[in-house]
């Protein structure tokens, strides 16, 4: 699904400083885009808020809500993203267009009632003294971002990305203008106004997808036949979306580092606001992680496996297989340049950047650690993207497993030594993880002739 990574190959091929600065900046936006837009958008939002919207507690209520919201989404969603991600690969390698919208809207479907059942059985029993229009409007939410994270996967496989990021500002900015316009209904109307926001991207998103790639049939469950099911790519995205979050919960839900915000809904204020500042520092790796993935290794990987079924010569084969390894080192040492260089301006420029926030310094030791646990992440994702292509999905798994599991202890452990050490964590069980993908990776690619000729017997 590179569609966007043809289009950035058209950038590219112009040679020339200006196209080579649009082709990085569309993929950074297209890939950490909905993320990060989001994220200012929900921000902005708060701040638009101080003064109108009273109590400011009610504010704090909203973000924390929010927050939630997209924790638990994703984490819903993340095994359906990556099963559902496969299924349409394959279909589209098999040129069998038409089956790919009826089995959108026949996912979409069933995560719209399970969604729906789980977030009113959670808020029934959990927000008993809220107001019925706060409880109707986070069940709202969360079906809907539910449902467009799944869209969201389509996107990278569309080449309109103008259109693409013309969607995304506009769709963040109703949000923003609509809870702006409805602050004076308070916390409701801030959940109603990001409604708003979400819908209309999903929306739009699900027209272009319907342009994209009509069908005669309107529903189908063919992702359910058990040909098409892997359970490993659900496994893996649901440890690998539970690993982004488990140390935020463990210290959501450690009462020495947290506090109660509404109905269960807790919040950690040492540690939540240095974590999602650091996250916008993720825009220059990812930019550079889609540029070179998606356009210069997915370019050279595509010409391996077509000159294996092509029946090409052994040393043709190995010729080209060298230069999709160049590809990667050359892609992973650019992501690891221009991280690197970002994460130096950040530690350097990090005091005068609380200040123009407005945030306390003493919030800079875990800014700190933060911005490196992101910045080692960008690099994560690069090498299980490697991964997917080469549909080492087992080793993809181990790796988010071993994400999870060692994010969840090094917290706890984290928790126990004191202020100090919070952060580590997180920052560490990456590390691991990025050093066990490397070694992994060196070893698959060496036995990638021998594995695809086995494999197609």
């Amino acid at each position: 699904m590179a569609g966007i990574g043809f289009e950035l190959r058209k950038l590219l091929s112009q040679d020339s400083y200006t196209a080579t600065l649009r082709a990085y900046l569309y993929a950074g936006l297209i890939s950490s885009g909905p993320w990060v837009l989001s994220i200012i958008s929900v921000m902005l939002i708060g701040v638009l808020s101080i003064g109108s919207v009273v109590p400011e507690v009610l504010i704090r209520q909203f973000l924390i809500s929010v927050t939630y919201l997209m924790a638990l989404s994703l984490i819903f969603t993340g095994g359906l993203q990556l099963f559902f991600t496969r299924f349409i690969s394959d279909r589209l390698f098999e040129r069998k267009h038409s089956l790919i919208l009826p089995n959108l809207v026949g996912i979409m479907l069933l995560v719209t009632v399970a969604s729906g059942l789980i977030s009113f059985l959670l808020v029934a029993l959990l927000f008993e003294a809220e107001s019925f229009a706060y409880r109707l409007l986070v069940m709202a939410n969360f079906v809907v971002l539910c449902n467009l994270w799944l869209v969201i996967i389509f996107l990278s496989g569309m080449k309109a990305y103008k259109r693409i990021l013309a969607v995304m500002f506009l769709g963040y900015a109703l949000m923003v203008a609509s809870a702006f316009l409805l602050r004076a209904l308070k916390l409701e109307g801030l959940l109603l106004g990001l409604l708003i926001g979400h819908s209309s991207l999903l929306f739009i998103f699900l027209f272009d997808i319907l342009r994209e790639y009509p069908a005669e049939r309107l529903v189908a469950f063919d992702f359910l036949d058990r040909r098409q099911v892997f359970v490993s790519l659900l496994l893996t995205g649901l440890c690998y979306s539970l690993g982004i979050w488990i140390d935020k919960f463990i210290f959501w839900f450690n009462p020495s580092t947290s506090e109660a915000v509404i109905g269960p809904l807790r919040a950690s204020m040492l540690y939540d606001l240095p974590i999602f500042l650091a996250y916008l520092a993720i825009i220059p790796g990812m930019a550079v992680f889609l540029v070179r993935i998606e356009a210069d290794f997915a370019e050279w990987y595509e010409r391996v496996y077509d000159a294996i079924r092509g029946g090409e010569t052994l040393q043709h084969i190995g010729w080209l297989k060298e230069q999709m390894i160049l590809s990667i080192r050359q892609g992973l040492l650019e992501i690891c340049k221009v991280q690197g260089l970002t994460l130096v301006l950040l530690l350097l420029m990090a005091p005068q950047l609380l200040n123009w926030l407005g945030i306390s310094h003493y919030y800079l030791p875990l800014f700190y650690v933060d911005v490196i646990g992101v910045s080692i992440q960008v690099v994560f994702m690069a090498l299980l993207n490697v991964f997917f292509y080469l549909d080492k999905r087992r080793i993809v798994l181990e790796l988010c497993v071993l994400f999870v599991l060692s994010n969840g202890m090094l917290t706890l452990v984290s928790q126990l030594l004191g202020p100090s050490f919070f952060g580590y964590g997180f920052s560490l069980s990456l590390l691991l993880c990025v050093l066990l993908g490397l070694y992994r990776l060196t070893a698959s690619l060496d036995d990638l002739e021998y594995e695809t000729f086995m494999l197609s017997r």
